[in-house]
Order: C-alpha cells, then structure tokens, then sequence
C-alpha cells in the first residue's frame, strides 16, 4: 500500500510538471532550436542516450532542433593511434592536410553518425551532414598559420529548412568547403553552431559544454548577461581562456538575428529540457538588452 501510495506521487509530480511546462512549450511552437553538442557527454552512452531523447521531445512539442556538434577526444584518440604529431601556435591545433583528412574521418563519419543512430534509437528521425553538404557552410582560412582551419564566410542553410520542415533532425559536423580551391576546412563546433544559428535566424542556440556556465568577478555563474556585460568582462579578463570564443560565438550569432543563447552545463541530466522548458532555466543565457526573451527565476 506505500508502495502504491509512492507512485501516485511521483505520478502527480509528473502530471504537475507537465501542466506547469505548458507556457513553454507553446513559446517553442515552431521555433528553430540549435544545440552545440561536446564535451564529455559525447563518450558515454547513457548521457548520448539522454541527450538524443532529450532532442527526440524537443521536436514532438513543435520545435526545430538542429543539431551541430564536435568530437576533439575522438580526433587526438585517432591521431594518436595513426602517429600524426600535431603542432601548436599559440596554443591552437595547426591542422595540416593529414589532420584533416582524420577531422572529417571522425566527425562526418564515427561521430555524426552515432548522434544520428542515437537519436533514431529514441524514436526520431535524423540524418546526418557536414558543412561541405549542399555547401552549407563554405570558408577561408581563419589565420594561415594554422592551416585548414576555417571561418565561415558564406552559410546556405536551405537544406537544413527542408530537413527539419520534413520532420527529419539534422546533424551537422563541423566540416567545411573551402572558398579558394574546395579545400576541406575543421571549424570550430561552437563557431559551426553559432554561424548556423544566425543563418537560421533561429530563436535559440544552446552551447552545452563541461561548466555550469559564464562566471561573474565573484566567482558565481551569471543567469542573464547582456553583450555589453560580455564584452565589459572579456576586456577585464572576467571572462578567459576557452570561455571567450564560446561568448565571442555568443555575440556572434545574436547580432546575426538569433533571438538569445545560452551557454549550460551539458554534465546535468536533461540540461536542454531544464532550460527551455522550466522557470529556473540552466547555465548563462546572454540576450540583447531588449526583453524579447521571457527572464527566468532562479530557485
């Protein structure tokens, strides 16, 4: 009888979630949701499977999600194994013809296609892309030194329109064209991600990472950061190291028409559904100083 007393419960805690959920479910009707997938989630296949059926009901509420994602582990395992040596400038990967050729091996093919068969498994539909597809994403070298290492110059993001408005998932690698000779390009996930937002014009992107969020000068994750706030604190040195080009890609994709991101902890079981569809949201969310965005409480 307790037993049963326990499930009824847990049943009415449910039921309440669900009914309290409702205002965000109908304020992501049809809205374009890009999700920027890594970290250490991506080796572990309990948090692949939470995430993909995290993804799965995100689309069954009416939302678009897209799916854009990276997968470094998997290229230094493999390049490891292979003996390619990789050398650094300035702390960055200079990715020569050889280390690419492995970059597009893991992340069009091992990588993409295990998000892909993850998601089918919880019941989607997706298929899986790169950037050189239908020339999604078509670059030029971001700094010479470091070789095949490309900035997005010119995005066509027609196919993912088509995909997502069949009711099909896409799952983008970060790979690109090249502009000059069709050279194969490794782009930045989180950079993929934001140029595919902004192209999209899409409501939300979503950069999961292995932090909690952007940290304030006291140490404590900021809930809501406007670009000026960003800006102030990457001049400061508030923000360093990794977090810049995460808040760079940030101020990137809502001056090309996203309507607000978020940078959250991808570690936390069902990170996306706690911020799109709750009241305490999760990670930082950085928006323009227009309220176009309902701001979150925090319990």
């Amino acid at each position: 009888m307790k037993q049963q007393t326990l499930t009824m419960q847990d049943a009415q805690n449910t039921a309440k979630m669900l009914s309290e959920a409702l205002p965000h479910l109908q304020r992501y009707s049809d809205a374009v949701v890009v999700v920027k997938f890594g970290g250490n989630a991506m080796g572990d296949d309990a948090a692949m499977a939470e995430f993909a059926r995290d993804v799965v009901l995100i689309q069954q509420v009416g939302a678009h999600p897209v799916v854009v994602h990276g997968g470094g582990p998997m290229i230094n395992e493999m390049l490891a194994k292979l003996g390619i040596k990789s050398e650094f400038v300035r702390g960055k990967r200079v990715t020569d013809k050889a280390t690419v050729e492995v970059v597009e091996m893991i992340l069009s093919g091992l990588v993409n296609k295990r998000i892909v068969q993850a998601i089918n498994d919880q019941g989607g539909r997706a298929v899986g892309i790169s950037g050189k597809d239908d020339d999604l994403m078509v670059c030029e070298a971001d700094d010479p030194e470091l070789g095949f290492v490309g900035r997005p110059v010119e995005m066509n993001v027609q196919v993912l329109r088509d995909l997502y408005s069949a009711g099909i998932i896409p799952v983008v690698a970060p790979v690109a064209t090249g502009m000059a000779d069709n050279e194969t390009f490794n782009v930045n996930g989180d950079t993929a991600a934001g140029a595919i937002a902004g192209a999209l014009k899409a409501d939300r992107l979503l950069l999961l990472t292995d932090v909690p969020g952007v940290k304030g000068a006291d140490g404590q994750v900021m809930t809501q950061i406007s670009p000026e706030e960003i800006r102030a604190m990457i001049k400061d040195g508030t923000i360093a190291g990794g977090m810049i080009p995460k808040t760079e890609t940030a101020l990137m994709a809502l001056e090309q028409g996203t309507r607000a991101v978020t940078i959250l902890d991808g570690r936390i079981p069902n990170a996306c559904l706690l911020e799109l569809f709750t009241d305490h949201g999760a990670g930082s969310q950085i928006r323009s100083t227009e309220p176009r965005v309902k701001p979150r409480t925090r319990r």
